[in-house]
């Protein structure tokens, strides 16, 4: 009968008790993510404190599947920092570097200007239309450290769904199968 025989075997002799159990387990620990990673955004002022880079633009110091931790503190920004910021109309964030710094003589407020280290010319074309420095609520935050590769987990998944599916079927599976 083999492995998938005896996992057949033993979801049939489940108890009503255990997999009541294994679900109550399963929802600690997606919980418990969830409380993480709400108290990392609340330690580092960012609304999203790991961003994982999807591009070769920040090539050669970041480079793709690199996870970069972010933290958004109240001092200015200034050029040379790496910041992650949104742009309005696109849902995917963006890693680039601050190139030009405008403090506006009104108001006091800072606007920035940005590029990718591996890019011809700056981030204008990449911003909304008609948009040429980005404003202090576009950013989420700026690099403080990174961890190289680990990031290329996130984007095999997001680009190969299937492997995705079989991943969470696989763990789910043997959260229900566990008999702990």
């Amino acid at each position: 009968m083999g492995w998938i025989g005896e996992t057949v075997d033993s979801i049939k002799s489940l108890q009503i008790r255990q997999v009541l159990t294994q679900a109550v387990s399963l929802g600690m620990i997606v919980t418990s993510a969830l409380i993480i990673w709400k108290a990392l955004m609340c330690v580092t002022g960012s609304e999203s404190p790991v961003v994982v880079v999807l591009s070769g633009s920040m090539e050669p110091g970041f480079k793709r599947g690199d996870i970069l931790f972010l933290h958004m503190s109240k001092d200015p920004i200034r050029a040379g920092e790496i910041v992650v910021f949104n742009v309005d109309g696109r849902e995917i964030p963006i890693v680039h570097r601050v190139i030009k710094v405008h403090e506006r003589q009104d108001t006091g407020e800072v606007d920035v200007l940005t590029k990718g280290d591996n890019n011809y010319g700056d981030d204008r074309l990449l911003y909304a239309h008609g948009q040429l420095w980005l404003q202090r609520h576009h950013i989420m935050g700026r690099a403080v450290g990174f961890l190289p590769y680990v990031g290329w987990v996130t984007i095999i998944m997001t680009e190969k769904p299937i492997i995705k599916y079989i991943l969470i079927g696989a763990l789910g599976l043997l959260v229900i199968t566990s008999k702990d």
